[in-house]
């Protein structure tokens, strides 16, 4: 039988790769006929025990979501992967990194033999599986990994793993052939991943599905070592969308101290994607959430990065924001830090913020920055191919430095004298409302009122303001106020996205002349 047929004649004539609750022991089981995959390695691998009948494997693509096959939770594999949303039928606990934590949700995928599990609780200290865009190319080369039999174990107590080569390509599916002569997929490694390694990182291309088990322990006089894998690459979104579902909940958002938004994982804006969302918490940690590339509503971001431990010099900011301070590439962040310096990272990544460029330097010598209150970037100067910054200062002055470039600030101009009544600004931030030629300034004052100040430049403050939120109103709860878009992937009117002061949080879609236009609560 050719290793290239259909998905239909290899579903008959294959045996599913689920292994039956008599082999499994309390000790994790090993995976894919080939070399061990070492202390630590592939770590986001995960075995399934599901209600002590089966064990399959898993993949970590979130840190409290799995990808596996549905036919793992299916009444009879071999009729079939169709299988309920909701609460697993059958208990099932999955073991990352030797931790044993319970699947309490799965949410199937009809087309395919693919299932999301939700965990419990996060699993925490391991690095999840990046989900690969990228299309599958027949040819390419893809790791194995799992925790099923190998070729001389039944019950393996390691995880294993092996190459593979991408053959015939179909709707939902992806043919796979051992890259060596002993490469397998075995009973107990449906669901495990099949990825690529990039550059130090890997990215989730498949799920294992069927498998001839040709070499596998118990399967000696079978010679046929091909599989069919489910595939991932043209379904990245949505899992994506599954997965960011607990994203924001994870958070306490009353310990929030700062947020900035920005085009920072994607480059500038390609239509594609939502923005990203930088926060810094109270206690010092800081965290990257990345935008999603889908239209759910409900769900802006698709993947957390944690950036900085607690107790990080993050701990000692006191005004961040986001915006474009270079020519070309992505976008950056500039803080004022307690001692009065003032820091450019031009370039923001999930590992971290790089390319620190000092504006002004602090230090007991240049306490002057030490008054700069609130500070936000935004296109403020006509054509400029870089962002400005807008810095409303401890006396209630307001004043603009123009195009934020790596060599410093330039251009600085006052807007306004000291003024009382800018004293009780709360927040202040830079968006695209109106369509006027340059950005807009949205203000929350403390008294709760929110408005919008359109087209603001180097000659000052022009039209009326527009009252987005009147005195008194909820918003006097709001506990930071970030503008970006949040809403979908492509350009529009900028939305609004408000952490509360008790831990909930929600945003405004496309604010625009007439003020807010809805809420959508993403957690709460």
């Amino acid at each position: 039988m050719s290793a290239r047929r259909s998905r239909a004649v290899w579903t008959a004539g294959l045996l599913t790769a689920a292994v039956g609750a008599g082999l499994l022991t309390a000790a994790p089981a090993g995976a894919v006929v080939g070399g061990s995959a070492g202390e630590g390695v592939y770590a986001f691998t995960a075995k399934l025990n599901v209600g002590g009948e089966r064990s399959c494997s898993a993949a970590l693509v979130e840190k409290q979501w799995l990808v596996t096959a549905a036919s793992c939770f299916a009444d009879n594999p071999a009729q079939g992967f169709k299988v309920g949303a909701g609460a697993p039928k059958l208990k099932t606990t999955a073991t990352i990194s030797g931790r044993a934590v319970d699947v309490v949700e799965l949410v199937p995928r009809e087309d395919r033999d693919l299932v999301m599990a939700k965990l419990a609780k996060p699993a925490t200290g391991i690095a999840p599986v990046a989900v690969g865009f990228k299309p599958l190319a027949q040819g390419e080369e893809l790791r194995v990994a799992g925790y099923g039999r190998t070729k001389d174990e039944w019950v393996p107590d390691k995880l294993h793993s092996a190459k593979f080569t991408v053959g015939a390509l179909r709707d939902g599916s992806v043919e796979l052939a051992g890259a060596s002569a002993d490469a397998a997929v075995c009973k107990g490694d449906t669901g495990g991943p099949a990825f690529r390694e990039v550059g130090g990182r890997y990215e989730l291309a498949a799920v294992n599905s069927t498998s001839w088990q040709g070499g596998c322990f118990g399967n000696e006089d079978e010679t046929r070592k091909g599989a069919v894998d489910t595939r991932v690459d043209d379904i990245a979104g949505w899992i994506q969308s599954v997965s960011s579902r607990t994203l924001l909940s994870r958070s306490s958002w009353k310990y929030a101290a700062h947020t900035a938004s920005g085009y920072f994982t994607g480059g500038s804006n390609d239509g594609k994607r939502r923005m990203d969302l930088f926060v810094v918490w109270k206690d010092g940690e800081a965290t990257l959430f990345q935008g999603a590339d889908h239209d759910d509503p409900k769900q802006p971001f698709s993947a957390e990065y944690k950036i900085a431990d607690k107790g990080s010099y993050w701990q000692d900011a006191r005004a961040v924001t986001g915006g474009k301070f270079t020519e070309n590439g992505s976008d950056g962040i500039t803080v004022r830090w307690a001692s009065g310096k003032l820091s450019t990272y031009t370039h923001v990544d999930e590992k971290g913020v790089h390319d620190e460029k000092t504006l002004r330097p602090g230090g007991g010598d240049n306490p002057f920055w030490k008054n700069a209150r609130l500070i936000t970037a935004g296109r403020y100067t006509e054509n400029s191919l870089r962002d400005d910054l807008l810095v409303l200062w401890e006396d209630g002055s307001t004043s603009m430095y123009s195009d934020i470039g790596t060599k410093g600030l330039s251009g600085w101009t006052q807007l306004t004298k000291a003024d009382n009544g800018w004293k009780n600004a709360a927040q202040i931030s830079a968006g695209e409302f109106t369509g006027k030629k340059t950005a807009d300034l949205l203000i929350r004052w403390n008294d709760g009122q929110a408005q919008v100040f359109p087209g603001v430049d180097t000659a000052g403050y022009h039209g009326s303001r527009i009252t987005v939120r009147p005195v008194g109103s909820a918003w006097k709860n709001a506990q930071t106020l970030t503008v970006g878009s949040f809403t979908a992937p492509g350009k529009g009117p900028n939305d609004l996205l408000v952490g509360w002061n008790d831990g909930n949080v929600s945003y405004y879609p496309g604010i625009d002349a007439a003020g807010t236009h809805g809420e959508v609560q993403l957690v709460g």
